[in-house]
């Protein structure tokens, strides 16, 4: 059998669920995973989620986008090709706002997709998870809790009794 992954628990309920991970990270786990077929209300706090990553790389994407685009057309009409056309200054501003506000939307898109996939580590075709049976129930009506094997607090024995404690309706130790 090839290294474990971690140690997986199914719950009935959102609320078993979320008391499962306050306890896990309690006993001082840190690589705590949870599964749910909805939203669950406090479960991204009790997993410990801080990280706000995903609206820097929002921000700067728009930064860059409208920026760039304004740059661009400034050297673009003061520096490279000007044209006096009709008296107006070269450096025209207000005309150059409609394109700089949608390639600053555009940036953000993509900045906040891109940061996105890249936080949640996908695309990620096989997962070990995957492997267990019952784990195609998380996307209909099942809770599942992972204990990663990775985390430096994790025992086989003091974990598989930590979870034993909540009464689930399954504890298997999945390979990775």
């Amino acid at each position: 059998m090839s290294a474990p992954y971690g140690l997986l628990a199914e719950f009935a309920t959102a609320d078993l669920l979320l008391e499962a991970v306050r306890r896990a990270r309690a006993n001082g786990c840190r690589q705590v995973e949870a599964y749910a077929p909805f939203a669950v209300d406090g479960l991204a706090e009790a997993l410990g989620f801080r990280s706000h990553a995903v609206q820097a790389w929002t921000f700067a994407g728009a930064v860059a986008g409208g920026l760039g685009t304004y740059l661009l057309q400034w050297y673009s009409a003061v520096i490279d090709y000007p044209l006096n056309i009709g008296g107006r200054p070269l450096n025209s501003w207000p005309s150059f706002i409609p394109p700089t506000f949608e390639l600053a939307v555009l940036g953000a898109a993509f900045a906040a997709v891109l940061s996105m996939l890249i936080a949640n580590g996908l695309p990620r075709l096989v997962h070990p998870l995957f492997g267990a049976p019952e784990f195609d129930l998380a996307s209909r009506n099942r809770f599942f809790l992972c204990l990663r094997a990775s985390d430096p607090t994790y025992h086989v024995g003091r974990s598989r009794q930590m979870l034993d404690d909540l009464h689930p309706l399954l504890l298997r130790e999945v390979a990775a």
